[in-house]
């Protein structure tokens, strides 16, 4: 039983790659090789998406909670001089994943690969803004 659930997930999708000019564009862009969405490829772009606003998430909660309120309020308000040091880490791996994720989504051709792109496109603005500030916090 578990061999067939494991050869259905690798199956191909039968759904055709769109062609429109804007996929074919945003193909070449995120160079995206032409490969037959699977089951599992769809599956990898679905958690991915997960795991890279997580890490966006953490960087966006280091920076708004923890590091001015929480650190302070217990009395270690010393490691708040941190922030940019921990939080650029964190930040140029979260915008990895979020690239990472993005393509994973064209790879897939999953249906939501425009939306989620939009997505992942307001959430790296929002981290490399983070980034940039903590790199000029730096200087």
């Amino acid at each position: 039983m578990d061999e067939a659930l494991a050869a259905d997930q690798q199956c191909v999708i039968n759904q055709p790659i769109s062609s429109s000019r804007y996929d074919a564009w945003a193909r070449k862009i995120l160079r995206i090789p032409d490969v037959r969405p699977t089951v599992r490829r769809e599956e990898a772009a679905e958690r991915l998406f997960s795991l890279a606003m997580v890490i966006s998430g953490l960087r966006c909660t280091l920076s708004y909670v923890i590091v001015p309120f929480i650190l302070p309020a217990l009395g270690i308000g010393a490691l708040a001089g941190f922030g940019p040091e921990i939080g650029i880490p964190i930040g140029v791996a979260a915008l990895f994943f979020d690239v990472k994720g993005i393509r994973r989504f064209w790879v897939a051709n999953h249906k939501w690969r425009w939306q989620m792109s939009l997505i992942y496109l307001a959430v790296i603005g929002l981290v490399l803004y983070l980034v940039i500030a903590d790199v000029v916090a730096l200087l």
